[in-house]
């Protein structure tokens, strides 16, 4: 808020100072370094506000990718409509395929909840398989990992082929689970890769991976591989089957 001043000159003459917001902070500390910017720098902008979301409502500046109500966000991998059933404030993997968002992203945050089948009719990968494919390539397994045995880098949580959570917290079949992602998607000069996928998974609330990097684009029974692509790219569901449900879908860009 500006500040007014009043000043009286000669007696009939009234002069009357507006002087401009002053910033809070410094001008007369060091420089940050490689920044334009001193320490405490009063001119330094300072961050927009973003209200918090409360309990599952997502926060004031989120892409809301799923609400429980449609999948216009979403299509098929050829560009059809999304065909997942939609019912109760959840989407269904309905035997339809895959669905990916009509938009692309780069480097994200990333929330999804989702709920393994409550009737167990299998075991190991085919029991409540799905998956959330970063760019539409780097997956995060989606698995009913609760009491059931399967390989290490198949787990819930798991970078799939590549590594496996630090630990298992999957809750048991019928429950929701919570993803929370912190994805830096890689970087490419040419045909040079010049920095891989980074990301960071909690997984109901507890870190599982921090800071891990794809060792390139998922592969099933083979070693995973960088191939130069586009700086952004969908996320996407997998349909493996299961009949895995899934709600409150948001993303933020980074």
């Amino acid at each position: 808020m500006s500040k007014l001043f009043a000043l009286t000159a000669p007696p009939a003459l009234l002069v009357v100072l507006v002087l401009a917001p002053q910033g809070v902070g410094y001008d007369d500390t060091p420089r940050l370094p490689a920044s334009q910017w001193r320490v405490h720098d009063k001119a330094r902008p300072v961050p927009d506000v973003v209200v918090a979301g409360r309990g599952a409502a997502p926060p004031s500046d989120a892409i809301v990718l799923f609400d429980g109500t449609d999948l216009s966000a979403w299509q098929g991998r050829e560009g059809e409509a999304a065909g997942w059933r939609v019912d109760g404030g959840v989407m269904e993997v309905n035997g339809s395929g895959d669905i990916r968002t009509r938009q692309s992203f780069g480097d994200v945050q990333l929330h999804l909840e989702w709920s393994s089948p409550t009737e167990i009719q299998s075991e190991s990968q085919g029991r409540g398989n799905s998956g959330v494919f970063l760019m539409g390539r780097y997956e995060i397994q989606i698995l009913d990992s609760f009491e059931n045995r399967s390989y290490a880098d198949g787990q819930a949580a798991a970078l799939y082929g590549q590594r496996p959570p630090d630990v298992n917290v999957t809750r048991a079949p019928g429950s929701w689970n919570t993803y929370d992602i912190l994805f830096r998607a890689p970087r490419f000069e040419g045909d040079e890769l010049v920095s891989p996928g980074i990301v960071t998974v909690l997984h109901n609330g507890v870190a599982v991976h921090h800071a891990e990097p794809f060792l390139g684009a998922t592969r099933h029974r083979e070693v995973a591989t960088y191939a130069p692509h586009e700086p952004q790219g969908p996320i996407q569901l997998q349909d493996h089957g299961n009949p895995v449900r899934f709600r409150n879908v948001w993303v933020r860009e980074l």
